[in-house]
């Protein structure tokens, strides 16, 4: 087979113009049983496994909006478009998506603002607002995409409620990659709130700290994320104009300002007795949260990075069992739900994170960041329970029956 673009000399390396070329090479790489990695802009290559292939498949020339219907609360754009491009367009219309998801490149020591709508959808991203809006795949709301056997496919479309059968979009949220080549998306945009504010508790430890966001989230408050920093991380977090020298909880709220201001008198009643409380204002907050979001007090290191999910309540005591096997730098998000670890002597330790897990009855937890030798010896992700593996493998094998799209990026040799 050819390179679809003549100028790359690598015939490994092909980078189609557009949908019929993706499944031009996709159906010779199923014929051919030859395996591809498939790459938007490259920024997130040093997620999950190291994919095991000879090919590279390259969709950086399917970029840009294809469709925006600001009164619609509709954006279709291309794969590779950059998320930071769409996110400057939505802003204009004084929208956004709602789900705020994380810009992965500075925790891997790239520039911000890399990352793709593709890419996006693939790792199903999100960020602190998931506990109020969900993630990537609650807002996707139609595909097009190349199946591995080489196949054009749809699911749903450009309205909310058009869904019918089995919703493939959402199937293909968090599959990065190995299921199907992702076109073009549409995805469900919202209005930006008006303004925001966060409530500031100081001096909690961890579990009086995650207690809190549980009280808080409880409220009628309508909280949109909830977060904790414990001392030493929370004086990282380098957000101009605001110092935060101790342990500090967040409670964010938006919306109109009446009713933000209304809401943050309400819940600083409630935390009043926890400890002092003071407001962070709109600009601070934003500032801030954008922080939490992009993991900012692991980045600018090396050292290994995980991702950990476990019930709520569980954080602290996941943490508090992991300390007592090996060294481990942490804060919370998702009202301790989400604990991002830092190891600080280098070492992944993944077995006593795994074992921290289960001691708390169960979560998912990825390595993040880690050198390549590093990712392809361990299980990047969570292993899963063998009728959980059975069904993926079923549902690969009906996608991608030869393997060829993205091999070895969650499981070794699939």
């Amino acid at each position: 087979m050819t390179n679809p673009i003549p100028d790359i000399a690598d015939d490994r390396h092909f980078r189609p113009l557009d949908a019929d070329g993706v499944r031009e090479v996709v159906a010779w790489a199923a014929a051919e049983s030859q395996p591809l990695e498939v790459i938007g802009s490259g920024s997130r290559r040093a997620l999950g496994r190291p994919v095991q292939a000879a090919h590279v498949l390259d969709l950086a020339v399917l970029s840009g909006v294809e469709a925006y219907e600001p009164a619609e609360l509709v954006i279709t754009a291309k794969a590779a478009t950059p998320i930071a491009e769409v996110e400057a367009l939505l802003a204009a219309a004084n929208q956004e998506f709602a789900f705020e998801p994380m810009d992965y490149g500075p925790l891997l020591g790239l520039e911000p603002g890399r990352g793709t709508l593709g890419g996006m959808l693939a790792m199903n991203l999100s960020g602190p607002k998931r506990l109020k809006h969900g993630a990537t795949r609650d807002h996707v709301l139609g595909i097009h995409a190349v199946s591995g056997r080489g196949e054009v496919f749809k699911s749903g479309g450009t309205v909310v409620k058009n869904v019918t059968g089995y919703d493939l979009s959402r199937g293909l949220a968090g599959s990065w990659g190995t299921l199907a080549v992702t076109t073009s998306l549409s995805l469900k945009v919202l209005p930006a709130p008006e303004t925001e504010a966060t409530v500031l508790v100081e001096g909690l430890d961890d579990r009086r700290a995650v207690d809190a966001l549980c009280v808080a989230m409880a409220t009628p408050a309508e909280v949109a994320s909830a977060a904790h920093l414990p001392a030493g991380l929370a004086s990282r977090m380098a957000v101009e104009g605001l110092a935060l020298d101790g342990p500090a909880t967040l409670i964010r709220l938006e919306g109109f300002a009446p009713s933000v201001d209304y809401r943050f008198e309400q819940l600083a009643k409630v935390m009043a007795p926890l400890g002092p409380v003071t407001r962070i204002d709109a600009a601070h907050s934003r500032a801030l949260w954008r922080g939490v979001r992009d993991v900012r007090p692991f980045c600018g290191d090396t050292v290994p990075v995980w991702r950990v999910s476990v019930a709520p309540s569980a954080g602290p005591e996941f943490v508090e069992i992991l300390r007592e096997r090996c060294p481990a730098d942490a804060f919370y998000d998702w009202s301790g739900g989400l604990v991002w670890l830092s190891m600080p002597d280098g070492a992944p330790h993944d077995a006593d994170v795994r074992a921290g897990v289960e001691a708390v009855g169960g979560g998912h937890a990825m390595l993040v960041r880690a050198d390549a030798a590093t990712r392809a010896h361990l299980a990047v992700f969570q292993p899963q329970a063998s009728a959980l593996a059975a069904l993926s493998r079923r549902l690969k094998t009906q996608f991608d029956p030869v393997g060829i799209l993205n091999p070895g990026r969650m499981v070794a040799g699939a």
